[in-house]
């Protein structure tokens, strides 16, 4: 953890507070100055906004079918969504370059269906598209992995009192999975701020991301101050964003207790 964690944090830290060895808040201070930056990083929230809630609106239905599934069953299909995952992230976006291409498979499609010459490819559709089939799978996970792990017993009572399927949905099993929920939220949200080759692929530097600002302070313009600026004010909305969501998982923890 030490290596692996603290070590760059402070790095960071260093780079992004200090000019030629002494304390400075000036490269904070440009970096929150600068309109562009600031622009990117509420376009990145938006797009991160907009990524996570259709990977929810899709992950949560696909978890809770693969949780009613039998267990052999539901492996299986389980394996089908990691098994994308053991190829190379870059592999998978650059696979979507050739299918949302002019001549790709999707294009074709959609000729086929008649809706003409559709562009998707560097468009901040395609962007969030590929972000969508990247990072789906950590939505997927965690609310299945809370899902099997429901007494059984809370549905059936629900049932038992008079409740419908839907209302037993609403009132028993969607609030006591709210931790996978929170945690697949977590694990997507924070992951596609900070994301940068999804966008250069896919967006073709139409649709440029945070992390791309982040990328070229550092290795094009070589300005370590700035670049650990972008960084450290990224660093300080991911600890803001985590910490909220751990409110809202143990409130909702305890939610749940209050229901029964």
């Amino acid at each position: 953890m030490v290596i692996f964690i603290l070590s760059p944090v402070i790095l960071i830290g260093y780079y992004a507070l200090t000019s030629d060895g002494a304390f400075t808040l000036m490269n904070l201070k440009t970096a929150l100055a600068d309109p562009i930056n600031m622009g990117v990083l509420l376009r990145s929230i938006w797009i991160a906004v907009k990524t996570t809630t259709i990977c929810l609106l899709l992950g949560y239905p696909i978890s809770y079918i693969l949780s009613n599934m039998k267990r052999q069953t539901a492996a299986f299909w389980s394996l089908l969504f990691i098994v994308p995952m053991w190829m190379n992230f870059l592999l998978r976006t650059y696979s979507w370059q050739v299918l949302l291409d002019s001549n790709g498979v999707v294009s074709i499609l959609l000729k086929a269906l008649g809706l003409g010459d559709v562009q998707i490819l560097y468009t901040e559709s395609a962007v969030m598209l590929g972000m969508v089939y990247n990072f789906l799978p950590f939505m997927i996970l965690p609310i299945y992995t809370v899902l099997i792990k429901l007494d059984r017993s809370h549905i059936d009572a629900a049932y038992d009192l008079g409740a419908n399927g839907a209302r037993t949905f609403l009132k028993v099993v969607f609030p006591l999975s709210m931790p996978g929920v929170v945690s697949g939220i977590t694990m997507v949200f924070i992951p596609t701020i900070t994301t940068f080759a999804v966008s250069v692929l896919l967006g073709g530097g139409k649709v440029r991301m945070y992390g791309d600002l982040i990328e070229m302070q550092f290795i094009t313009m070589n300005d370590w101050g700035s670049g650990s600026a972008l960084a450290f004010i990224l660093l300080i909305l991911v600890i803001v964003s985590m910490t909220v969501m751990k409110m809202s998982e143990r409130d909702s923890g305890q939610e749940g207790s209050r229901l029964w």
